[in-house]
């Protein structure tokens, strides 16, 4: 069930969207950005976390932080 509102934006954000979204798109547009704004589920915050999980840059930061992170601390 979709439900009409009527809402209130600055001239500039209206512009941006007609450019960049395309016709008849606003509407899912906006529906889409607040779905992921307000509440993101569970099953696509897992999906999100398992696709940077396997980004090359992201897991040579990791190994980068291991090191300061243990560093100093006694082995045991």
């Amino acid at each position: 069930m979709a439900i009409r509102l009527n809402i209130t934006i600055d001239d500039d954000v209206y512009a941006s969207l007609k450019r960049d979204c395309p016709a008849k798109g606003i509407s899912r547009f906006i529906n889409a950005t607040l779905r992921a704004r307000l509440r993101p589920s569970p099953k696509a915050l897992a999906a999100g976390y398992k696709a940077a999980a396997k980004e090359a840059w992201r897991q040579e930061l990791a190994r980068e932080w291991d090191a300061i992170e243990t560093e100093g601390w006694p082995e045991w």
